[in-house]
Protein backbone atom coordinates (compact mmCIF):
# COMPACT_ATOMS: atom_id res chain seq x y z
CA UNK A 1 0.00 0.00 0.00
CA UNK A 2 1.19 3.17 -1.19
CA UNK A 3 1.17 5.94 2.06
CA UNK A 4 -0.85 8.81 1.96
CA UNK A 5 -0.04 11.95 4.32
CA UNK A 6 -2.67 14.66 4.82
CA UNK A 7 -1.93 17.81 4.06
CA UNK A 8 -4.44 20.51 3.93
CA UNK A 9 -7.74 19.06 3.49
CA UNK A 10 -6.79 16.24 1.13
CA UNK A 11 -4.63 13.14 1.58
CA UNK A 12 -1.94 12.46 -1.14
CA UNK A 13 1.03 10.18 -1.83
CA UNK A 14 4.38 10.42 -0.12
CA UNK A 15 6.06 11.81 -3.25
CA UNK A 16 3.23 14.49 -3.39
CA UNK A 17 3.35 15.86 -0.40
CA UNK A 18 5.23 18.39 -0.29
CA UNK A 19 5.31 22.70 1.53
CA UNK A 20 6.32 25.92 0.07
CA UNK A 21 10.03 27.21 0.68
CA UNK A 22 8.77 30.34 1.95
CA UNK A 23 6.69 27.79 5.10
CA UNK A 24 7.43 29.47 8.09
CA UNK A 25 7.78 25.78 9.49
CA UNK A 26 10.99 25.28 7.05
CA UNK A 27 12.00 29.11 7.81
CA UNK A 28 12.01 29.40 11.24
CA UNK A 29 10.91 26.18 13.00
CA UNK A 30 7.65 28.52 13.67
CA UNK A 31 4.95 25.26 14.15
CA UNK A 32 4.03 22.69 16.61
CA UNK A 33 3.33 19.13 16.51
CA UNK A 34 2.65 15.94 18.62
CA UNK A 35 3.40 12.44 18.50
CA UNK A 36 0.84 9.78 18.87
CA UNK A 37 0.91 5.87 19.30
CA UNK A 38 -1.40 3.51 18.02
CA UNK A 39 -1.79 -0.32 19.86
CA UNK A 40 -4.11 -3.07 18.45
CA UNK A 41 -6.45 -0.98 16.39
CA UNK A 42 -7.39 1.73 19.18
CA UNK A 43 -5.23 5.30 18.94
CA UNK A 44 -3.70 5.53 23.13
CA UNK A 45 -4.61 9.06 24.79
CA UNK A 46 -5.88 10.76 21.10
CA UNK A 47 -7.52 13.79 23.53
CA UNK A 48 -4.55 14.07 25.82
CA UNK A 49 -2.30 14.59 22.57
CA UNK A 50 -4.53 16.90 20.71
CA UNK A 51 -5.18 18.86 23.27
CA UNK A 52 -1.82 19.63 24.41
CA UNK A 53 -1.43 20.28 20.81
CA UNK A 54 -3.87 23.35 20.91
CA UNK A 55 -2.42 24.58 23.76
CA UNK A 56 1.04 24.45 22.29
CA UNK A 57 -0.31 26.46 19.28
CA UNK A 58 -2.39 28.65 21.34
CA UNK A 59 0.70 29.29 23.39
CA UNK A 60 2.78 31.12 20.02
CA UNK A 61 -0.97 32.16 18.88
CA UNK A 62 -1.04 29.75 15.90
CA UNK A 63 -4.46 29.59 14.67
CA UNK A 64 -5.36 25.68 13.87
CA UNK A 65 -7.78 25.83 10.69
CA UNK A 66 -10.44 23.33 12.67
CA UNK A 67 -11.44 22.06 15.85
CA UNK A 68 -9.59 19.45 17.90
CA UNK A 69 -12.90 17.06 17.24
CA UNK A 70 -12.19 17.52 13.19
CA UNK A 71 -8.15 16.70 14.14
CA UNK A 72 -9.10 13.98 15.98
CA UNK A 73 -11.16 12.57 12.84
CA UNK A 74 -7.82 13.53 10.72
CA UNK A 75 -5.84 11.49 12.68
CA UNK A 76 -7.98 8.53 12.76
CA UNK A 77 -8.38 8.89 8.92
CA UNK A 78 -4.84 9.02 8.46
CA UNK A 79 -4.50 5.53 10.29
CA UNK A 80 -7.65 3.98 8.09
CA UNK A 81 -6.14 5.76 4.85
CA UNK A 82 -2.71 3.59 5.60
CA UNK A 83 -3.96 0.73 7.00
CA UNK A 84 -2.15 1.15 10.59
CA UNK A 85 -3.39 -0.47 13.53
CA UNK A 86 -0.17 -0.50 15.39
CA UNK A 87 2.27 2.41 14.52
CA UNK A 88 2.95 6.09 14.68
CA UNK A 89 1.18 9.20 14.03
CA UNK A 90 2.87 12.76 13.55
CA UNK A 91 0.94 16.07 13.39
CA UNK A 92 2.51 18.92 12.27
CA UNK A 93 1.07 22.71 12.25
CA UNK A 94 3.25 25.00 10.57
CA UNK A 95 2.50 28.67 10.55
CA UNK A 96 2.01 28.62 6.72
CA UNK A 97 3.25 30.10 4.03
CA UNK A 98 4.78 33.66 3.99
CA UNK A 99 7.61 35.51 3.19
CA UNK A 100 11.35 35.52 4.24
CA UNK A 101 10.63 38.34 7.24
CA UNK A 102 10.12 37.00 10.66
CA UNK A 103 6.03 38.70 10.45
CA UNK A 104 3.61 36.32 11.02
CA UNK A 105 1.28 38.18 9.91
CA UNK A 106 2.64 37.49 6.82
CA UNK A 107 1.07 33.57 7.16
CA UNK A 108 -2.21 34.21 6.03
CA UNK A 109 -3.13 30.69 6.93
CA UNK A 110 -1.43 27.41 9.26
CA UNK A 111 -1.23 24.63 7.29
CA UNK A 112 -1.50 20.69 9.07
CA UNK A 113 0.06 17.50 7.85
CA UNK A 114 -0.77 14.15 9.46
CA UNK A 115 1.83 11.53 8.54
CA UNK A 116 1.40 7.84 9.92
CA UNK A 117 3.41 5.61 9.69
CA UNK A 118 4.91 2.03 11.50
CA UNK A 119 7.80 2.97 14.16
CA UNK A 120 11.07 1.36 14.99
CA UNK A 121 11.36 1.41 18.77
CA UNK A 122 13.58 1.01 21.51
CA UNK A 123 12.20 -2.28 21.59
CA UNK A 124 12.37 -5.34 24.18
CA UNK A 125 15.64 -6.07 23.98
CA UNK A 126 16.74 -2.34 25.44
CA UNK A 127 13.75 -2.81 27.59
CA UNK A 128 15.56 -5.99 28.94
CA UNK A 129 19.22 -4.66 28.66
CA UNK A 130 18.57 -0.68 29.65
CA UNK A 131 20.17 2.20 28.29
CA UNK A 132 23.22 4.01 29.22
CA UNK A 133 22.81 8.03 29.63
CA UNK A 134 25.23 11.01 29.66
CA UNK A 135 24.44 14.86 31.20
CA UNK A 136 25.62 16.82 28.17
CA UNK A 137 26.76 20.23 27.92
CA UNK A 138 23.74 21.43 25.97
CA UNK A 139 21.62 22.71 28.60
CA UNK A 140 17.49 22.91 28.95
CA UNK A 141 16.09 26.19 27.32
CA UNK A 142 14.83 28.26 30.01
CA UNK A 143 10.63 28.72 30.18
CA UNK A 144 11.32 32.62 30.04
CA UNK A 145 13.01 31.86 26.76
CA UNK A 146 11.04 29.31 25.26
CA UNK A 147 8.90 27.24 27.37
CA UNK A 148 9.74 23.41 26.72
CA UNK A 149 6.36 23.04 27.61
CA UNK A 150 5.21 24.00 24.14
CA UNK A 151 5.57 21.09 21.62
CA UNK A 152 7.22 23.66 19.07
CA UNK A 153 8.96 22.65 15.42
CA UNK A 154 12.40 24.43 17.01
CA UNK A 155 13.60 20.91 18.53
CA UNK A 156 17.20 21.97 17.86
CA UNK A 157 17.98 22.36 21.65
CA UNK A 158 17.01 18.65 22.01
CA UNK A 159 18.80 18.29 18.46
CA UNK A 160 22.23 19.02 19.72
CA UNK A 161 21.88 17.38 23.30
CA UNK A 162 20.86 13.77 21.21
CA UNK A 163 24.08 14.87 18.87
CA UNK A 164 26.61 15.03 22.09
CA UNK A 165 25.17 11.81 23.61
CA UNK A 166 25.44 10.14 20.38
CA UNK A 167 29.46 11.20 19.85
CA UNK A 168 29.98 9.57 23.19
CA UNK A 169 28.16 6.39 22.32
CA UNK A 170 25.38 6.33 24.69
CA UNK A 171 21.90 6.06 23.63
CA UNK A 172 20.61 9.31 25.63
CA UNK A 173 21.22 12.47 26.69
CA UNK A 174 20.31 13.65 30.39
CA UNK A 175 19.60 17.51 29.97
CA UNK A 176 20.48 19.66 33.46
CA UNK A 177 19.35 23.69 33.95
CA UNK A 178 21.10 26.54 34.39
CA UNK A 179 21.09 25.76 38.61
CA UNK A 180 22.11 21.97 37.56
CA UNK A 181 18.79 20.30 38.39
CA UNK A 182 17.57 17.48 36.26
CA UNK A 183 15.07 18.22 33.39
CA UNK A 184 14.83 15.63 31.21
CA UNK A 185 16.43 13.28 28.04
CA UNK A 186 16.74 14.90 24.40
CA UNK A 187 13.19 13.31 23.96
CA UNK A 188 11.64 11.57 27.33
CA UNK A 189 10.88 12.71 30.51
CA UNK A 190 12.89 10.83 33.42
CA UNK A 191 12.09 9.21 36.54
CA UNK A 192 14.22 7.62 39.91
CA UNK A 193 13.22 5.31 42.50
CA UNK A 194 14.31 5.96 45.35
CA UNK A 195 12.84 3.72 48.44
CA UNK A 196 10.04 2.67 46.09
CA UNK A 197 9.10 6.37 46.32
CA UNK A 198 9.02 7.77 42.05
CA UNK A 199 9.93 10.88 41.47
CA UNK A 200 10.38 13.17 38.17
CA UNK A 201 11.25 16.92 37.52
CA UNK A 202 8.57 19.48 38.24
CA UNK A 203 6.54 20.87 34.69
CA UNK A 204 7.57 24.20 36.30
CA UNK A 205 10.93 23.53 35.68
CA UNK A 206 11.26 23.80 32.83
CA UNK A 207 10.22 20.54 30.83
CA UNK A 208 7.81 18.81 28.59
CA UNK A 209 4.67 17.60 30.12
CA UNK A 210 4.98 14.24 28.58
CA UNK A 211 1.58 11.84 27.98
CA UNK A 212 3.69 8.71 28.67
CA UNK A 213 5.04 10.45 32.05
CA UNK A 214 1.68 11.32 33.59
CA UNK A 215 0.03 8.11 32.75
CA UNK A 216 3.21 6.13 34.64
CA UNK A 217 2.56 8.65 37.75
CA UNK A 218 -0.67 7.69 37.72
CA UNK A 219 -0.03 3.73 37.63
CA UNK A 220 2.84 4.19 40.57
CA UNK A 221 -0.56 5.69 42.07
CA UNK A 222 -2.73 2.95 41.47
CA UNK A 223 -0.13 0.66 42.56
CA UNK A 224 0.18 2.12 45.77
CA UNK A 225 2.95 3.14 45.60
CA UNK A 226 4.20 7.34 45.90
CA UNK A 227 4.72 9.34 42.74
CA UNK A 228 5.75 12.88 42.96
CA UNK A 229 7.24 16.12 41.14
CA UNK A 230 10.36 17.19 42.85
CA UNK A 231 13.30 18.77 42.17
CA UNK A 232 16.35 16.97 42.11
CA UNK A 233 20.30 16.97 40.66
CA UNK A 234 22.30 14.36 39.17
CA UNK A 235 23.58 13.48 43.07
CA UNK A 236 19.82 11.88 43.49
CA UNK A 237 20.14 9.99 40.11
CA UNK A 238 23.69 8.41 40.90
CA UNK A 239 22.10 7.19 44.34
CA UNK A 240 19.01 6.17 42.99
CA UNK A 241 17.63 2.43 43.59
CA UNK A 242 16.56 2.44 39.94
CA UNK A 243 16.26 5.21 37.20
CA UNK A 244 13.93 5.03 33.63
CA UNK A 245 12.77 7.28 31.10
CA UNK A 246 9.43 7.78 29.34
CA UNK A 247 7.87 9.00 25.86
CA UNK A 248 5.60 8.05 23.55
CA UNK A 249 7.71 6.56 21.49
CA UNK A 250 10.13 5.01 23.79
CA UNK A 251 6.97 4.15 26.45
CA UNK A 252 9.28 2.81 29.28
CA UNK A 253 12.68 2.24 29.17
CA UNK A 254 15.19 1.56 31.99
CA UNK A 255 18.45 3.45 32.51
CA UNK A 256 21.06 1.33 34.16
CA UNK A 257 23.96 3.63 33.70
CA UNK A 258 24.44 7.52 33.88
CA UNK A 259 27.47 9.67 33.80
CA UNK A 260 29.70 6.29 34.60
CA UNK A 261 27.62 5.45 37.62
CA UNK A 262 25.65 2.19 37.77
CA UNK A 263 22.16 2.78 39.13
CA UNK A 264 20.86 0.52 41.56
CA UNK A 265 21.97 -3.37 40.47
CA UNK A 266 23.14 -2.17 37.28
CA UNK A 267 19.90 -4.26 35.96
CA UNK A 268 16.35 -3.20 35.28
CA UNK A 269 14.60 -2.78 38.66
CA UNK A 270 11.30 -4.42 39.83
CA UNK A 271 9.55 -1.13 40.09
CA UNK A 272 10.52 -0.51 36.46
CA UNK A 273 9.69 -3.38 35.05
CA UNK A 274 6.01 -4.05 36.52
CA UNK A 275 5.34 -0.02 35.30
CA UNK A 276 6.38 -1.69 31.87
CA UNK A 277 3.57 -4.76 32.01
CA UNK A 278 1.19 -2.38 33.57
CA UNK A 279 1.39 0.01 30.82
CA UNK A 280 1.61 -2.54 27.87
CA UNK A 281 -1.87 -3.50 29.79
CA UNK A 282 -3.33 -0.12 29.57
CA UNK A 283 -2.62 0.15 26.35
CA UNK A 284 -3.75 -3.23 24.72
CA UNK A 285 -7.41 -2.09 25.98
CA UNK A 286 -7.44 1.85 26.28
CA UNK A 287 -7.60 4.40 23.23
CA UNK A 288 -10.09 5.71 20.60
CA UNK A 289 -10.83 2.77 17.83
CA UNK A 290 -9.42 3.68 14.74
CA UNK A 291 -13.32 3.56 12.63
CA UNK A 292 -13.60 5.66 9.42
CA UNK A 293 -15.05 9.05 10.28
CA UNK A 294 -16.14 10.93 7.38
CA UNK A 295 -14.97 14.53 7.27
CA UNK A 296 -15.63 17.26 4.60
CA UNK A 297 -11.92 18.69 5.45
CA UNK A 298 -10.61 15.53 3.69
CA UNK A 299 -11.31 14.27 0.63
CA UNK A 300 -9.03 11.99 -1.62
CA UNK A 301 -7.06 11.94 -4.78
Amino acid sequence: MEQKIYLDGKFVTRNEAKVSVFDHGLLYGDGVFEGIRAYGGKVFKLREHVERLYKSAKAIMLEIPMDGAKMEEIVLNTLIENGIEDGYVRVVVTRGEGDLGLDPRKCPRASVIVIADKIALYGDELTRNGIEVITVASQRSLPIVLDPRIKSLNYLNNIMAKIEAANAGVTEALMVTREGFVAECSGENIFIVTKGVFVTPPAFLGILEGITRNVVMELARAGGSEAREEIFTRYDVYNADECFVTGTAAEIVPVLKVDGRTIGSGKPGSATLSLVKKFRKLTAGEGTPIILRVSKSASRR
